[in-house]
């Protein structure tokens, strides 16, 4: 459900920040998207442009304070902040010829139907967020002359019964972690591998509310995979996996415009909700630092090394050590709308013990020249330990399928 917004854009910030956050004339800003969100805020998609002959650095600043009023009512508003989103760094190096995307949030439940948003700090002309105005009505006076302007559908009276946004203002804190899929593969004993996963940022209210901390990077998880045998009488589930876990993800460090750096810890434990011989459970704390380079082309590779120590019981799997190891690596090559590959692997250097697996995805939209919004996703897994219960069994399996996440 969208929110009943006009977007007076395309020069929100490309008439101010330029004047103010950046070091060099030759910088230009552009929105590549402003999109609502059901809640009443909306995420501004920057794209900064460097068309100098030299190397640029871009400050953004952290908030950037802005008026909201309602129509016909005009000094009788109230200030609201634009907050930048936690993934933009505070600066960035460009290029010559090269841009960065940036991006800035406004907090939820600041929109009201007619009220306008405007921005009189981003240079000296006024910029304005509008709600939805009648076709006939004209372009507020702040607003640039040939700003585009995008009508979003009428707001009906009441909210359908199906939006269960409505009363959840902690939505926007959940988002995807770990591939969400659904593979098939004939031959074994487990053919369909389904997953699912999602995480949930703990603190991620106060952000958007322009008021950043520490706690801003501390997330729930949840992940859970099922491995079907649908060749047995009855088609029962093999085996589940739960895997519960909590993390802290470090503010991303821009090296440059194509190299960033972050790290994640975070303890997860394991298990398959089995009793007797059949039961599995393991708890890790791992450390991953992460590095996302841009080769060009809208081509991005990604590197995650881990290490990880065991903790607590492990009687259900005493030797799981042997056949899992301390250490891994995470590799994915690929482009936004193109296609992606992505590998993740373990060892144990002391036992030669271990696995390698690997994704490979492509958007079902661009084959079928339509929907379904899906990806066109191939697995294949080698090693041991596809799954809890197999730990200490060396398998090796391919699965084709479809990814709602990859």
């Amino acid at each position: 459900m969208k929110r009943p917004l006009t977007f007076i854009s395309a020069l929100a910030l490309a008439a101010a920040l330029p004047s103010s956050a950046f070091a060099q004339d030759a910088m230009e800003t552009l929105i590549g998207h402003v999109e609502p969100n059901p809640d009443g805020g909306a995420q501004l998609d920057i794209r900064l442009l460097n068309t100098g002959t030299g190397t640029a650095e871009a400050s953004l600043p952290d908030t950037v304070e802005a008026r909201l009023e309602r129509r016909g009512a005009l000094g009788a508003g109230r200030t609201v902040m634009l907050q930048r989103a936690p993934e933009t760094p505070a600066t960035v190096t460009i290029a010559a010829g090269s841009f960065a995307s940036a991006h800035y949030q406004l907090a939820p439940g600041s929109f009201q139907d007619g009220a306008l948003l405007s921005v009189p700090q981003w240079g000296a002309q006024a910029v304005t967020l509008a709600a939805s105005l009648p076709a006939s009505s004209a372009a507020p006076s702040g607003a640039a002359p040939d700003a585009d302007v995008q009508v979003a559908d009428a707001l009906p009276a009441t909210p359908p019964p199906s939006d269960r946004t409505i009363g959840n203002a902690f939505l926007e804190n959940l988002s995807a972690y770990e591939p969400i899929y659904a593979v098939y593969g004939p031959g074994t004993n487990s053919e369909a591998r389904i997953q699912l996963s999602f995480k949930y940022q703990l603190f991620g209210s106060r952000a958007r509310e322009g008021r950043p901390a520490l706690g801003d990077g501390f997330y729930f998880a949840y992940t859970q995979r099922m491995f079907w045998d649908l060749g047995a009488d009855s088609s029962p589930f093999r085996n589940i996996d739960f895997q519960p876990e909590l993390f802290y993800v470090t503010p991303p460090k821009a090296l440059s415009d194509k190299t960033t750096l972050s790290a994640q810890i975070g303890m997860r434990h394991e298990s398959n909700g089995r009793d007797g011989d059949f039961s599995r459970s393991l708890n890790t704390v791992y450390i991953a630092p992460m590095a996302a380079f841009s080769l060009g082309g809208g081509t991005r590779l990604t590197v995650a090394p881990r290490a990880w120590f065991y903790a607590g019981d492990l009687s259900d799997n005493p030797d799981i050590r042997r056949y899992r190891g301390n250490t891994g690596l995470f590799l994915e090559i690929g482009q936004e709308d193109g296609l992606r590959l992505s590998t993740s692997s373990r060892f144990n250097f002391g036992s030669g013990k271990g696995s390698v697996a690997a994704d490979l995805s492509y958007p079902l939209r661009r084959i079928l020249g339509g929907g379904p919004d899906f990806y066109l996703f191939g697995q294949t897994f080698t090693g041991y330990g596809e799954n809890l219960l197999d730990y200490n069994r060396r398998t090796t399996r391919l699965r084709i399928g479809v990814a709602l996440v990859r």
